[in-house]
């Protein structure tokens, strides 16, 4: 196999026996999204809501699939863990806020912040949306976990439903 030298766009990959080959999309998606998690390790603070849209926005913007994740914060809001827990079709994911719960507890958050992606590229709520925030909220705020924003990515937008009064 010969490899263009010339093209200085192609992005490789070292696969088996040492050997480079161009990447894939998805291996160049996968590698940034590694790079995300080492710009923003455990302990980081979410203290602007800018931090947290732009978090968010790397994660989930240009998957083909939506996608729920919620970070889970201290009582400082600093980044305990950041989860992709339901992943969906194209135009919706099922959440289950007993999972949410599990996983709020299990990682002794006092706070979260949530986000899906519209693959469609839209970022207003859809009834939905606000439904399913509205039933994440009252089922964490039974184990003093608050909800602090839930963030909806469609492309490179993004939209803080905190911002526009929805929480």
């Amino acid at each position: 196999m010969s490899i263009d030298c010339n093209n200085r766009t192609a992005l490789f990959v070292r696969g088996g026996r040492s050997r480079y080959s161009p990447a894939s999309p998805e291996q160049i998606v996968e590698a940034a999204r590694r790079v995300i998690d080492q710009r923003v390790p455990a302990g980081t603070p979410f203290k602007d809501p800018e931090i947290a849209r732009t978090f968010f926005r790397d994660k989930l913007a240009g998957l083909e699939r939506e996608v729920f994740a919620a970070a889970f914060l201290d009582t400082r809001h600093r980044l305990i863990e950041y989860v992709e827990l339901f992943h969906g079709t194209i135009d919706g994911a099922e959440v289950h806020p007993r999972e949410v719960v599990k996983k709020a507890i299990a990682c002794n958050a006092a706070a979260v912040l949530f986000s899906h992606n519209h693959p469609s590229g839209e970022v207003e709520p859809s009834p939905a949306d606000r439904a399913v925030t509205a039933r994440l909220k009252q089922a964490l705020v039974l184990v003093d976990v608050r909800v602090l924003d839930h963030v909806i990515v469609g492309g490179n937008d993004t939209l803080s439903m905190a911002s526009r009064g929805l929480l």
